[in-house]
Formats: C-alpha cells, sequence, structure tokens
C-alpha cells in the first residue's frame, strides 16, 4: 500500500500526472468562471472571476474546457453522469445557453418546474407549483397579491443585489421580441395590474414552467438577456453552483481586493458588497 501511494505521488509530479489532476477537477468537481457582462450585477460584477461546484446539482458531462467537446456520451440524455438535486428557487446557477450549448450563463433560478411567472416589466410574480398553503408559510404576506384569482408572489427574492434600472423601458424591447417570435412568455390581461400602454390588450407576461425546467433571470432585471426572451433551462444544462470570487477587477483593470476570497453567498446578501457599479 505504501508503495502504491509513492507511486502515485512521483505520477503526480509529472507533467502528465500534473495534466490529469487537474482535468479530473475541471470535469468533475471546480471550474473556473468570469462574469462577462453587467446581468447579475450587482450580486455579481464583471470582471469576477468564480470558481464553480460542478457538483451542486449532480455530476455534469464533462466537456474539455475551452472548445467545449464532451469527453463522454449523455447516456441517459440529461447532460450528467450523475444525478442530483434540481436548483432551488432562488438560486444563482451557472448553465449551458439553451441556444448555444458551448456558452456558460450565469443567473438566478426564479422559478421551478410546474411554478407560474407573470413579468410586468418592473415587476415579477411567482405562484410556486404546491399551492396557496405553501405561499402563506412561506412568503411574507406583504408579498402576497391575487392575479386573476390565484395567489402569486410579487419579488419573492430579496438578495440585496437585485435591481431593476427604471431609466431602462423594457417594453418597446418586450413587444419587439414577441412580433419576431423572440420571447418565451405569453402575453396575458391582469385586472390587478396596470396598463403597459393604452393601445395593447395586455398588460403583462405569462408562463408555466415545464417539468424539470427553469426560469433563469438576471438581478440587474432591466439589462438581462433570460429565460423572458429565449425560455426555461433544461436541467440537462445545469452545470453547478458559483462558489467564490478567487480574483477581481473593474474595467479599469483595478484589483477589487475586498471581492477576492469571498463566498458569493456573502456577495448577494452582504449590503457592503452591494455598491452602485459603473463598469
Amino acid at each position: 500500500m505504501k508503495n502504491k501511494l509513492i507511486k502515485i505521488y512521483n505520477f503526480s509530479g509529472t507533467w502528465t500526472g500534473t495534466i490529469i489532476i487537474v482535468l479530473f477537477i475541471i470535469f468533475f468537481f471546480a471550474q473556473a468562471f468570469v462574469i462577462p457582462s453587467g446581468s447579475m450585477k450587482n450580486s455579481l460584477l464583471i470582471g469576477d472571476f468564480l470558481f464553480v461546484k460542478k457538483y451542486s446539482y449532480g455530476i455534469p458531462t464533462p466537456h474539455i474546457p475551452w472548445i467545449e467537446i464532451p469527453v463522454l456520451p449523455d447516456f441517459n440524455d440529461d447532460g450528467h453522469i450523475i444525478q442530483g438535486k434540481r436548483p432551488a428557487r432562488g438560486d444563482i446557477v451557472v448553465f449551458r445557453y439553451p441556444l448555444d450549448k458551448k456558452i456558460h450563463f450565469v443567473k438566478r433560478n426564479f422559478a421551478v418546474g410546474g411554478d407560474e411567472v407573470v413579468y410586468n416589466i418592473n415587476s415579477m410574480y411567482l405562484r410556486p407549483y404546491e399551492g396557496d398553503k405553501f405561499i402563506d408559510e412561506n412568503y411574507d404576506k406583504d408579498d402576497v397579491v391575487i392575479l386573476n384569482g390565484k395567489k402569486f408572489v410579487k419579488e419573492p427574492y430579496k438578495n440585496k443585489g437585485i435591481s431593476y434600472d427604471e431609466s431602462v423601458d423594457l417594453l418597446p424591447l418586450t413587444l419587439h421580441s414577441l412580433f419576431k417570435n423572440k420571447f418565451a412568455m405569453s402575453p396575458i390581461k391582469i385586472q390587478e395590474l396596470p396598463d403597459l400602454d393604452s393601445n395593447l390588450e395586455f398588460n403583462a407576461y405569462y408562463i408555466k414552467v415545464p417539468k424539470d425546467e427553469f426560469f433563469m433571470i438576471g438581478d440587474n432585471r432591466n439589462h438581462s438577456d433570460d429565460s423572458r426572451f429565449w425560455g426555461t433551462v433544461p436541467y440537462k444544462f445545469i452545470v453547478g453552483k458559483p462558489w467564490f470570487v478567487y480574483f477581481s477587477w473593474d474595467k479599469d483593470k483595478k484589483v477589487r481586493w475586498e471581492r477576492i476570497g469571498r463566498f458569493v453567498d456573502t456577495l448577494e446578501n452582504d449590503e457592503k458588497f452591494i455598491y452602485k457599479q459603473k463598469d
């Protein structure tokens, strides 16, 4: 046994051994990821370099980094060699962009399979599939509203980085996308909500999330390309959960020392890390 351990130790010190160990870690445990856009600002910032826990939701089918070629077949057509728990509501998740599987996105999971979502430009509403009793027991009564005879929760997630830039009017973009069949939600009229425009017959958008899929949305709500536009994310595209920031700098290449080594749970909930960021 001792001799075997010595051989393994000696092998790990070779170039071949080092490469195999690094690939093993990347394939099954953790992978580096950089925040490329401002869609998750101010929870995660452009220039945050993260490690992603790849075992948070099972073990995804390993891909060769950068070229994103799978090294194993997708035996069960679920994108994972070992299935695990599914992303919970409110989790920040790294996943493969459904329209281009080689691209990774990071968003917050707003809703799970069976949930209903209503979007009214500068507000979002969730109806968990568990129903009224679940809503009453798990959400602040001040956030519960009735929409077309059903209970919904207005803005169910209270993370400090979630925001709407009200200087940006998303209505023209959503209408343009809708008329081009590039908007995933359906127009709906809800009596309890204000009109979006007097010339429109609807005043909100609606979707019911399919089974084992997830409605992903950016915390920087009015600057995010997300499930509102291109649809829900199947479990097969789920990669993992952001873990901690190992490096961070702004657009001027100034190091943000206060973010380095911080867990994502801290960055999205501690007010001293939630600040107006212009890059």
